[in-house]
């Protein structure tokens, strides 16, 4: 793999970038020569406190509400063992390989920091099965978001034991230990402490957090050029996105959708088909009027998000941590509440971003708004039945969205007898935020597919080169208006379509990058 492959592993904090890469794009990782330094000078602190007969949390301790207990150093790695396979607990179905490995990729990162104590050797396994593209098996359910993601990393440290079930490089379900001799990797038996800092890390929240915000900068652009073809088709009017009337209200997110719309709708035929003053109607719907300010909204909670998780990056996130001063102290840093909350927070945007979309396409499909297109977009309304279903299809995703929009993190059930009597359930606030990401792209391709049709149905006069563009692509692989066919295929071809980037390509070509 060559060098511009490998993603760095140091103290210093990963990119966004570098996160996408490894988690989903399965770049290969390497631990710095930094990184090995200061995590051998932070183990050489907790060597001490091991043979120290004074009790440290998570070295010569219990753990949890069974923190009292001082263990015997002939105990203690058994100890470690006890704790992973223990948390070991998870349940329901698999998570996703790109989650599991952005989750082991940020575990590695803060054993990079020299914060946890971990060995060099320890941390190196972790560096190997990412390399070798060996993903354990993490179950949906187990983590409360507090003392980290426990659960979920567990059953990664169970395979760095060479325990466990795994994921190999081409997708087989195959017992740990055998995966790992066949990579020419060497379980480890893990030494004081190292099983708690193993596990003790909001890695899952956070790597589905910026996962989730690498696809939501294409959706939100992707948002914008359904409501551009959409404004196009309803014969509405651009001159309310105007940048003077939008520095009116200088929200950046907004500035940023509107100057998308300008650019989307630009030279178009459509548009200045209604330009004569035949025009009597004096302003559009606010579906059509309002959709800067909505998808702007969306735009800023995805850079407040954005500012969380940069400094989340930034954080080294164990408990007990090693202070460079040779201090080794208890905190609560693993509380999942920062990332919890913006999770949560984006799901709301996402949830109004769908329901816009949605409203945008029913009025295509209704001959009492359409403002002449024919009813359902139908071939032959009555006998055809057009997009009718489509839009239903759309009213269901959004309902569900609208669902998954209620938060998690204000919920929290205590755990471990009182001890952990406050947890931030951002584990289940990024699982349902991946639901709804899937969700918006399905609303989306269905406005964009409907949209797409009614230009069409405007002919003679021509959409703007970059709608017209988007409407190109698509007819790569979706027909143009006709009688009814099959429509769930065509749905998921835009799907498809707009999942990988090619809507927002097709835009781009002709406007330049959008925002």
């Amino acid at each position: 793999m060559r060098d511009n492959e490998v993603v760095n592993i140091g103290p210093e904090p990963l990119s966004f970038d570098e996160v996408v890469r490894v988690a989903r794009h399965g770049a290969a990782v390497r631990l710095t020569d930094d990184a090995v330094a200061a995590m051998a000078a932070a183990r050489t602190r907790i060597d001490e406190l091991a043979e120290s007969p004074t009790p440290a949390y998570g070295v010569s301790t219990g753990f949890g509400a069974l923190a009292t207990r001082h263990i015997d150093p002939a105990l203690r790695a058994q100890l470690q063992r006890s704790l992973i396979r223990s948390h070991a607990a998870g349940s329901g179905p698999e998570v996703e390989t790109e989650v599991v490995r952005a989750l082991m990729l940020l575990r590695l990162h803060t054993l990079a920091t020299g914060h946890t104590g971990v060995r060099p050797k320890t941390a190196k396994v972790l560096q190997g099965m990412l390399n070798a593209s060996i993903t354990p098996v993490v179950h949906e359910y187990g983590s409360l978001g507090c003392s980290g993601d426990l659960a979920p990393l567990s059953h990664v440290a169970l395979t760095i034991m060479g325990e466990g079930v795994v994921r190999d490089a081409s997708g087989e379900r195959v017992d740990a230990a055998e995966a790992l001799k066949q990579a020419g990797i060497e379980p480890v038996e893990l030494a004081a402490k190292e099983g708690l800092a193993l596990i003790n890390g909001t890695d899952g929240m956070l790597g589905m957090l910026i996962l989730a915000m690498d696809d939501l900068q294409r959706l939100f652009k992707a948002a914008d050029i359904g409501a551009a073809m959409s404004v196009e088709a309803l014969l509405g009017t651009d001159r309310v996105f105007a940048a003077d009337l939008q520095a009116l209200r200088p929200h950046p997110g907004q500035a940023a959708s509107a100057a998308n719309l300008r650019a989307l709708l630009a030279d178009s035929g459509i548009m200045e088909s209604h330009r004569d003053g035949t025009c009597t109607r004096v302003q559009d719907a606010y579906s059509l009027r309002c959709a800067p300010q909505v998808a702007g909204a969306a735009r800023d909670t995805l850079a407040h998000a954005a500012s969380v998780a940069m400094r989340e990056l930034a954080s080294a996130i164990d408990n007990p941590v090693v202070l460079a001063d040779g201090r080794v102290e208890s905190n609560g840093n693993f509380h999942g509440a920062p990332v919890g909350y913006v999770l949560d927070f984006l799901a709301i945007a996402v949830a109004d971003v769908a329901s816009i979309s949605e409203r945008r396409t029913d009025r295509m499909l209704d001959v009492a708004r359409s403002h002449g297109l024919p009813a359902f977009l139908a071939d032959d309304p009555g006998v055809d039945s057009g997009h009718m279903i489509a839009q239903y299809t759309q009213a269901a995703i959004v309902s569900e969205l609208k669902r998954l929009a209620v938060p998690a993190s204000v919920d929290s059930i205590p755990s471990s007898a009182m001890q952990e009597d406050h947890v931030s359930m951002g584990w289940s606030a990024a699982r349902k935020l991946r639901r709804s990401v899937d969700g918006l792209t399905r609303v989306l391709a269905v406005e964009i597919l409907t949209a797409a049709r009614a230009l069409d149905l405007r002919a003679p006069h021509r959409p703007a080169p970059a709608t017209g563009a988007v409407v190109a692509a698509l007819r790569q692989t979706v027909p143009g208006p006709g009688p009814d066919r099959f429509l769930a295929p065509e749905i998921e071809s835009v799907v498809r379509s707009v999942a990988d980037n090619t809507v927002v390509a097709a835009a781009e070509s002709v406007t330049g990058p959008l925002a």
